[in-house]
This record gives C-alpha cells, sequence and structure tokens, in this order.
C-alpha cells in the first residue's frame, strides 16, 4: 500500500471514529430540550445543568469517589500478587497471574451476577462500599498488567546491585523496585479509574438504584425522557478520559504500558 493510500485510509477511519463524538457533542450544546443534530442554537446551558443540578452532582459525587477508592483498591491488590509472581517465579505463578485477571476475561454480567450473590448474602447489597470493593476487584486486571510489566522491565543486575551494596529484601523493595515500577503502577491507577467511572453494569447489579452512579443516572433519565444533559455527560467523560490517557502517553511510555516489548537491538 502506498504512503498516499494509507494516510487516506487512516485519514477515513479517524474520521469514522470521530463522527459520534461530533454528534453527541453537536447534541451537547443543542438550546432547545430536544437530542437533535445538527443542534437548533447553541446553549452551554446543559453543562451548566451538570454541575448546578443536584440531581446530576450526587451521581457525579458518587463515580467520583467511587471510581478513587475502587481504582485505589484494583492496585493495592495487584502490587503485591504482581510482585510476589515476579520475586519468587513459582510453578503455579502463571495460574495466579491468569486468576487475577479472570474478572476481566469473563462476561461483565457472569461477574456482576456473582458479585449480586455474593453481597446480598453477607448483607451488604445496594452499598456503596460493595460497589468499590466490586469495581476494584473487576479492574484488578489493568494494574496487575500494567505493574508486572514494569517489574519485567527491571534489568537484574540493578537489584543484585542493591543486595551486594547490603539491602535486604524490604530495602530493596522500598528504594529499588518502587522507584522503577510507580509510573507502571500510577497508569494502572488511571486505567482502573476511567473504566470505573463509565462502568455500568456491576454497579448496577451490586447497588440497583440505591447508589446512583453517572451511567445509572443515565438510564435511569433515558426512561422518562431525552435531555441534552446526557450528551454533556459523554462529552465530559471523554475529554477526562482523554486528559488521563493524554498524560499517560505524556509522560510515560504508552506503547510499553499496552504491552510493546522494546525490540533486542
Amino acid at each position: 500500500m502506498s504512503a498516499l493510500l494509507r494516510r487516506l485510509f487512516m485519514t477515513v477511519m479517524a474520521l469514522f471514529l470521530a463522527a459520534p463524538l461530533a454528534v453527541v457533542a453537536g447534541v451537547s450544546f443543542n438550546a432547545r430540550k430536544q437530542l437533535l443534530f445538527p443542534p437548533e442554537g447553541f446553549s452551554f446551558r446543559w453543562y451548566e445543568e451538570l454541575f448546578t443540578s443536584a440531581a446530576w452532582l450526587v451521581p457525579v459525587r458518587n463515580s467520583l469517589t467511587i471510581a478513587l477508592v475502587s481504582a485505589l483498591v484494583a492496585l493495592s491488590v495487584a502490587v503485591p500478587i504482581a510482585y510476589f509472581l515476579w520475586r519468587w517465579r513459582l510453578f503455579y505463578a502463571r495460574a495466579l497471574f491468569t486468576l487475577g485477571i479472570a474478572p476481566f476475561i469473563l462476561p461483565p454480567v457472569i461477574t456482576a451476577l456473582g458479585f449480586l450473590v455474593f453481597w446480598a448474602t453477607v448483607g451488604l447489597y445496594g452499598r456503596m462500599e460493595a460497589v468499590m470493593v466490586s469495581h476494584g476487584i473487576f479492574f484488578v486486571t489493568l494494574p496487575l498488567v500494567t505493574v508486572s510489566l514494569g517489574l519485567e522491565s527491571i534489568e537484574p543486575e540493578v537489584v543484585e546491585a542493591a543486595r551486594t551494596m547490603g539491602a535486604d529484601g524490604r530495602q530493596v523493595f522500598r528504594t529499588v523496585v518502587v522507584p522503577l515500577v510507580r509510573p507502571y503502577m500510577i497508569s494502572g491507577y488511571a486505567f482502573a479509574f476511567v473504566l470505573s467511572l463509565n462502568e455500568y453494569i456491576v454497579a448496577y447489579m451490586v447497588a440497583g438504584f440505591t447508589v446512583e452512579t453517572l451511567p445509572i443516572k443515565i438510564f435511569n433519565s433515558l426512561r422518562y425522557g431525552y435531555t441534552p444533559v446526557m450528551a454533556s455527560v459523554a462529552v465530559v467523560f471523554v475529554l477526562l478520559a482523554a486528559l488521563v490517557f493524554g498524560g499517560i502517553a505524556r509522560f510515560g511510555n504508552l506503547p510499553k504500558l499496552l504491552g510493546a516489548w522494546t525490540p533486542e537491538r
């Protein structure tokens, strides 16, 4: 394929993928309370309602709280598992790693149903804490993969040098391992945070309408009529995701964080 055809193909694909976002963005600026495109008039009214109306501020607060805490839970679970597998490399390491990524491999409705049965059994169904833990377990795959990639990138000579200088296992972990894998931990946290903001099935199955997150709020709003506020929520979510992932791409090695290895020279 020639360079011209390749550029043309990539341009067409980019436009195809960006078209829904352009439509949603246009709807969010509609002056009328209808989902119309092209928009009739131009107004920031729906963004103002999103950030001033209690009906939307509560779901915003719930979503942010759940995402912040659940991403921390996922990272707290992923780091010990990844370090254990990297440090000792036992024969069952691959099985343990597979178990760690299993929640993300299974269909979300299956995982959500399992959470529903568990939290109903222990009497915590409908609690925000249950959603936080469920999202933390559901998205543990992301920091587990990124942290594992970071650990695998550590040169064995660096660890051996630290031990030669008299550092014990805890000192090696604190002064060598953690600083080297910190960017991978941050990226894993960011991935889990963004996906938790947008997750609907697990949150709905675990909390129902008791804890209303933004995705659940949008679903509820669809039952009573369309409003451009839903489009403004989508635009804000996209901008937030672009900001987070753009920061990772700017200050980190995004291809490597996504699994690409540096070719041997």
